[in-house]
C-alpha cells in the first residue's frame, strides 16, 4: 500500500511538472527561449512604454503650495489605447499639518480591470496568456514641505515621493515590482483674484528614479519636468499642463503627457474631470473623474 501511495505521489508529480512545462511552451515559442537562456523576468522591460498605464506613472504637477484642508479623494479612470484598454479605481488622502508648512499624502490603484491583444502581450514579454485579468497598484507615500508663500519671490514648494512595490501581476506587465522615489521643486505666482479671474502659472522640475531588472544598471535616473496654469473664476478651475520625464536609457522611458482639468469646488466638496493625453512613451488617452471630500486641517 505504501508503494502503491509512493509511486502515485512521484507520478503526480512527474505530471505536474510536464504541465508546467506546457505551461509555458507557447512563452517560449513566442519567444525564442531555451533552455539556458536567462529567465523570463530580466526579458520584462521595465519603462513606462513596456507596462500597464499606472506602473510608473508621471507624478502630478504641484502648485508651488500647500492647500490648507485635508482631502480625501476617489478616482474612477478610463485608460484607452489600441490593444490595451484598462479602468482603475484608485484613492488618495491628503493632510496638512504644522500651520501648512507640511504635508503627507498617500495614493495609489485599488483596482485595475485590463484585458489586452496578444500582439501587446508579446511586445511586453507578459507571462498572462489570456492577456485579461485584475490587478492591485503601487501605493506612494508622499512628503510636502512649504519653502516659500505669498512672498516676493514665488511660491515654492518641495516634495519627496517613495513609491512601494505592492502592486499586483507583475508577470502580466501591469506593475513594475521595484521601489522608486522622486523629489521635486514646483514654483507659482498669482495674478488677478478668483471673483473676477485668478491666473496661477506653475512649473515642476525634480529628479525621479527607480530599480530595474538590468544586471548592468539596476536603477533608470531621470529628470522631471512640468509646467501649467490655473485659471480661476470663483468656484470654477481649469488647469492645463505639460509634464514627463526623461530616464537615460532611452528604452522606453520616456514618456509625456499634456493634461486638461476641469474642477469645480463646493463648501465641503469638490469635484474634477481630467483628461490626460500621451505623447511619448506613455500613448494612453486618459479620462479620470474624481469626488474629493474637503476636511479641516490638523495644527
Amino acid at each position: 500500500m505504501k508503494r502503491l501511495l509512493i509511486i502515485l505521489l512521484v507520478f503526480t508529480s512527474t505530471l505536474q511538472i510536464v504541465s508546467a512545462q506546457e505551461d509555458w511552451s507557447w512563452w517560449n515559442d513566442a519567444h525564442g527561449w531555451e533552455t539556458g537562456d536567462p529567465g523570463w523576468r530580466s526579458w520584462l522591460i521595465i519603462s513606462p512604454a513596456y507596462l500597464g498605464p499606472n506602473a510608473l506613472p508621471v507624478p502630478e504637477l504641484k502648485k508651488g503650495f500647500i492647500e490648507g484642508h485635508m482631502e480625501l479623494e476617489l478616482t474612477v479612470s478610463s485608460h484607452f489605447l489600441s490593444g490595451d484598454p484598462t479602468q482603475d479605481i484608485s484613492g488618495r488622502a491628503y493632510i496638512p499639518f504644522a500651520q501648512n508648512k507640511i504635508a503627507v499624502e498617500m495614493y495609489g490603484v485599488l483596482f485595475e480591470h485590463y484585458a489586452y491583444t496578444e500582439e501587446i502581450r508579446d511586445e511586453r514579454f507578459s507571462r498572462d496568456k489570456d492577456g485579461k485579468g485584475y490587478a492591485m497598484g503601487d501605493f506612494h507615500f508622499s512628503t510636502y514641505i512649504q519653502l516659500f508663500k505669498d512672498r516676493a519671490f514665488p511660491n515654492t514648494l518641495f516634495r519627496a515621493i517613495l513609491k512601494t512595490a505592492s502592486g499586483t501581476n507583475f508577470e502580466g506587465a501591469r506593475y513594475a515590482d521595484t521601489p522608486a522615489y522622486s523629489f521635486d521643486f514646483s514654483f507659482s505666482k498669482d495674478y488677478g483674484l478668483p471673483e473676477t479671474l485668478l491666473v496661477r502659472p506653475h512649473a515642476m522640475l525634480g529628479f525621479y528614479s527607480w530599480q530595474t531588472n538590468d544586471e548592468l544598471n539596476l536603477q533608470n535616473d531621470a529628470l522631471l519636468y512640468g509646467a501649467g496654469a490655473d485659471f480661476q473664476k470663483n468656484n470654477w478651475r481649469f488647469t492645463p499642463s505639460w509634464t514627463g520625464y526623461l530616464g537615460y536609457k532611452n528604452n522606453g522611458d520616456r514618456p509625456m503627457q499634456l493634461n486638461l482639468e476641469f474642477r469645480k469646488e463646493y463648501n465641503k466638496k469638490a469635484i474634477s474631470i481630467k483628461y490626460q493625453h500621451g505623447l511619448h512613451d506613455w500613448l494612453y488617452k486618459t479620462i479620470r473623474f474624481s469626488f474629493i471630500w474637503k476636511l479641516n486641517g490638523i495644527g
